[in-house]
């Protein structure tokens, strides 16, 4: 028999549970863990398109199969084998699993003895409080292992807070504390809680998503896209840098995590880059920060479109439609930078490899005829579960006519790398219900948007930096799916109130005809009051709304604001907070992409951080154009000409960045440069937008003439 470390000796543990030859090689346990993967894989689909399984269960089994492959694939094999403490793991495993499907079980009996009592407590027996308590521990520990402390940590707070510590918080933290069951009760079937709406967004989508993109990998689509962006991005200066941006952007469709796609792509592109001539840390940074707009590109998104849709009520088809013109905008920003390094340094096409035409004809079929699939059915009003159930069927068939068919094989491949792949996200999601269900408990979501209201001062700009500096310090120890979710109860309602604001403040300019809506008013203490009706400037009714306490303004908003509008602050609050919530993939001191792609290149990795923070300011300016521009909910028109004229603000900013443009820039070209990008950003000012845009023309014009002049020098020297 051939034992685990014998074959494939490169591999992690978790590595060779997926894959087929060495569970064949080694009949037990690789073999019947990895038969067990594959069946889990299969249920998932059956589950989403042809089972009428109940929400609950269904999250529940998501979790017990999750928990029970996270104690195994975190379990550490020595060189003998599987040894004791990998048993005991089996066995914890075991024991989270079998927790979970008894809360399931035991749902209707603790509803059943509670109604029949008398009492106000929640009637659990010794098995129901056994089983629960070692779910919430599962979730706790397995979690640890697989992200670190700090999520564990909130966790751990989050109840300490439900139940004694709220109580012992001083002014608005303050919040009465729980008796034990009714803590354990909400952590277990609320919708907010461990099983609820969270673990639904991960059981019914993620997995599913996860498992359609292990199959475009295995199907060789990955490699398609790799072939695909050197035949484009080749023909063009630094174009090795353009394979790395067009194939991550390509991979982010596929792909869930930034990581994940800095380190599969990266191996390729990185030295690709560092062969054409580019810096070892910009080549990481430029790779590291195309894979995290991978996150930004639909119609995946990673998992922040399915947890926006969930959180707002708002079709995935929406969101999606909403954010490809950002996405591009993003992507542009990034190949602005790699322009302009390539043109300083002298860069030139000669050094991108040919493409693989037998590459690109084997994957062809297999990445765009399903994709094309999922997106229509998306667009088309198709959950997003029966869509990519749909689209991985649809690969199956379109694999026959392609050298890499989908054979049993092949597809049990798939569908153990799409379960692997999705461990992590599965067990930290329902971790997360746990802080989800104590913050709305406990009205902390409020507090924190009360907060921000406070220390903003009604300013929107000040609010968009305080949410940036949160995203950023959680985004150093929280994944980026974690960090989102968290900012979106906190912050998210917030922003979307400000916004709301924003629609008020200009009612109160020409004056509120309504009677009734301009008496809500009269409870403000502010002599403006009386101008309510007939009309105030602009700084007074500014003045006016910061005025306004929290309380009553969260009251005035539904009476003066239409639903359709504070629809759209509110998609425009979730895609700010989902936009900054990445920058801690690529923004010192903890960038997990960038360090990736930085051990790729061999270059330093703070420094790389560092360039790759500069390379994804997109990740901030375009926020920015989503708070003070109707680049979210706007007409296509009006979309089309703040995505045009941005992009004369974002090479410019670039530039500035650089210190370089189409050639040297002289100092007086800086402030051409920086105001007239600000004039390029002004929200549908035409006259202003046509200006910055000749201003950015003129000075790249004037750059690039004293590069062809100083070129010239140099050859008659």
């Amino acid at each position: 028999m051939v034992t685990p470390e014998s074959s494939t000796k490169s591999l992690t543990f978790k590595d060779r549970l997926v894959d087929l030859e060495v569970a064949r090689a080694t009949p037990f346990p690789y073999l019947i863990i990895f038969l067990s993967i594959c069946a889990f894989g299969v249920w998932h689909i059956a589950t989403n398109v042809y089972l009428n399984e109940g929400g609950f269960w269904q999250n529940c089994i998501h979790f017990a199969g999750f928990a029970l492959l996270a104690a195994i694939t975190t379990s550490k094999v020595d060189r003998h084998g599987f040894n004791t403490r990998f048993w005991l793991n089996v066995v914890f495993g075991l024991l989270v699993a079998f927790s979970a499907l008894w809360v399931a079980y035991a749902e209707n009996g603790v509803y059943e003895r509670t109604l029949a009592k008398t009492g106000l407590s929640w009637q659990f027996r010794p098995i129901d409080w056994f089983a629960g308590i070692m779910v919430v521990i599962g979730a706790i520990e397995l979690t640890r292992r697989l992200t670190g402390l700090i999520i564990p940590i909130l966790v751990v707070l989050a109840l300490a807070y439900n139940l004694f510590l709220g109580e012992m918080m001083p002014g608005a933290f303050r919040a009465a504390s729980l008796p034990l069951d009714d803590v354990l009760f909400r952590s277990l079937y609320n919708d907010e809680g461990m099983f609820g709406i969270i673990t639904t967004i991960s059981s019914a989508n993620i997995t599913l998503f996860m498992i359609f993109g292990a199959f475009l990998v295995v199907s060789g689509a990955s490699d398609f896209v790799i072939e695909v962006s050197k035949s484009v991005a080749g023909k063009f200066r630094g174009g090795a840098a353009f394979v790395a941006v067009m194939s991550s952007a390509l991979t982010g469709t596929i792909s869930g995590s930034a990581v994940a796609n800095t380190a599969s792509t990266g191996v390729i592109t990185i030295p690709l880059m560092q062969s054409n001539g580019f810096r070892g840390q910009f080549a990481a940074g430029v790779e590291a920060s195309a894979s995290t707009g991978g996150q930004l590109m639909p119609p995946i998104m990673g998992a922040g479109a399915f947890i926006m849709a969930s959180y707002t009520g708002i079709s995935y088809g929406t969101i999606v439609a909403v954010s490809v013109v950002p996405a591009l905008l993003y992507f542009l920003s990034v190949g602005f930078i790699v322009r302009i390094e390539a043109m300083k340094y002298g860069i030139g096409t000669e050094q991108v490899q040919a493409i693989n035409k037998q590459k690109v004809f084997a994957g062809a079929l297999n990445f765009v005829l399903p994709l094309a699939v999922m997106t229509f059915m998306l667009v088309t009003g198709k959950t997003p579960s029966y869509a990519a159930s749909f689209a991985i069927a649809t690969l199956i068939v379109v694999s026959w006519i392609t050298p890499n068919k989908m054979g049993p094989k092949n597809i049990a491949r798939a569908l153990a790398l799409g379960i692997n792949t999705s461990i992590m996200t599965a067990v930290l999601l329902v971790a997360v219900g746990l802080i989800n269900n104590a913050v709305t408990t406990s009205g902390l979501a409020n507090t924190f948007a009360l907060m921000i209201a406070q220390w903003s001062q009604g300013s929107l700009w000040i609010a968009l930096i305080l949410v940036a500096i949160a995203s950023l310090v959680l985004g150093m120890g929280l994944p980026v799916t974690a960090a989102y979710i968290v900012l979106s109860i906190l912050a998210a309602p917030a922003l979307a109130g400000m916004l709301a604001d924003g629609l008020i403040v200009q009612q109160l300019v020409s004056g509120i005809g309504d009677p009734v809506a301009a008496a809500s008013f009269m409870l403000v203490d502010s002599p403006l009051i009386a101008k309510v009706a007939t009309g105030m400037t602009l700084a007074e009714a500014k003045t006016l709304m910061s005025a306004m306490p929290f309380e009553l303004a969260v009251v005035i908003r539904p009476t003066l604001v239409d639903v359709e509008s504070m629809t759209t602050f509110l998609l425009t609050a979730h895609l700010i907070v989902f936009w900054l919530s990445q920058d801690s993939n690529v923004t010192p001191p903890v960038c997990l992409a960038a360090f990736t792609a930085a051990g790729i290149a061999k270059s330093p990795p703070m420094a790389t951080g560092v360039e790759a923070w500069k390379i994804a300011k997109g990740l901030y300016i375009v926020p920015v154009l989503f708070a003070y521009t109707p680049l979210i909910g706007g007409d296509i028109p009006t979309v089309l000409r703040i995505g045009f004229f941005s992009l004369f603000g974002i090479y410019a900013f670039s530039s500035l960045l650089q210190r370089y443009s189409e050639g040297p820039m002289p100092w007086w070209l800086y402030p051409i440069m920086f105001f007239g990008g600000l004039a390029a950003f002004l929200p549908l000012n035409w006259l202003a937008n046509i200006a910055g845009a000749v201003a950015v023309l003129c000075a790249i014009a004037y750059s690039s003439r004293r590069a062809s002049t100083l070129s010239g020098r140099a050859a008659q020297s």
